[in-house]
């Protein structure tokens, strides 16, 4: 079960396990998106470049980095929906081979009433070296927690 709204009260980091990036996850990501820039699909154009060799794309790390938050457990069956990110910020390539996991934080908490609130967290996707690679805000609408003198009928 996941955490609710009036859970997420510390700014304390929780950090996901890791999650290696592989060829497969880039081929399959080029193909899924039609997105065959030969940066992360032509190795021999690849070494010509800055980087000397094929990265992932950002986005299949974004799209990893929500799949990492998933399995921390924290959101499980609590969160009502994604609305939004910001400050996207890809800071360094990811390397096929490269272990990458996330790290959460909040940084802003919202009471939305008396079912729900909005919860903005600082997400950071780090390296196997501790190195940050991607950083985003993100914003959950989140259950609140509901007490039963809250259901209780008035009358």
């Amino acid at each position: 079960m996941g955490q609710y709204f009036e859970d997420f009260e510390s700014s304390a980091a929780v950090t996901s396990r890791g999650r290696t990036i592989t060829e497969a996850d880039i081929v399959a990501f080029a193909g899924l998106t039609g997105d065959y820039i030969e940066l992360h699909t032509n190795e021999e154009f690849a070494r010509q470049t800055t980087f000397g060799r094929r990265i992932a794309h950002g986005a299949l790390i974004f799209g990893v980095s929500i799949g990492l938050c998933t399995r921390m457990n924290i959101l499980d069956d609590t969160v009502l929906a994604f609305a939004g990110v910001d400050k996207l910020r890809f800071v360094a390539p990811v390397f096929i081979g490269d272990t990458i996991h996330v790290t959460k934080r909040v940084l802003e908490r919202k009471e939305l009433g008396a079912s729900q609130g909005a919860i903005v967290f600082e997400t950071r996707v780090l390296n196997q070296r501790a190195e940050l690679v991607l950083i985003y805000h993100d914003k959950m609408l989140m259950k609140r927690r509901v007490t039963p003198a809250e259901n209780a009928d008035p009358s």
